[in-house]
């Protein structure tokens, strides 16, 4: 590529867009490039030239890789699955009080929730849910609490 526009590195496909990547899309669709001709020098998808133009459009006709990329930021600090530890506090806080108050062990917390209908099952997480977070150290519960824990190598 001897253009002063492009990339010293290609884009990868199947790889995010970088911000040098959408000013050479701000920069070809500002000298009237298509969408395919666009891609072939970022040897990406036309599609991809498409909805990136399409996120980082302000005004009309006219794009800005700046406002693309914070587009795309934001989007991307939205994605992936959300903790169940955040999700479901309200269990987690009341497995800690019947663990602590009541001396239950955690399996037995969970089976109680659920008989009693204390929680739906999309409100419980699992027992080995729980002791992974006992691991971690997200509970207030220690690994020294749990007396079966303690017994075994």
């Amino acid at each position: 590529m001897d253009h002063s526009y492009s990339n010293t590195k290609p884009h990868q496909k199947g790889k995010h867009l970088k911000l040098n990547d959408r000013t050479t899309i701000q920069e070809l669709h500002s000298k009237g490039y298509s969408n395919r001709a666009i891609a072939r020098e970022l040897n990406c998808s036309p599609s991809t030239v498409g909805y990136e133009l399409k996120r980082g459009t302000v005004s009309v006709y006219r794009y800005k890789a700046v406002e693309g990329q914070s587009t795309y930021e934001l989007h991307r600090s939205k994605c992936g699955r959300k903790s169940l530890f955040l999700c479901r506090h309200k269990f987690i806080d009341y497995v800690s009080h019947c663990f602590h108050n009541r001396g239950w062990s955690l399996d037995a917390c969970v089976g109680y929730a659920l008989a009693k209908g204390i929680f739906q099952k999309d409100q419980v997480v699992s027992t080995k849910t729980l002791y992974n977070y006992v691991d971690l150290g997200l509970m207030d519960i220690k690994n020294g609490d749990l007396p079966e824990k303690v017994k075994r190598n």
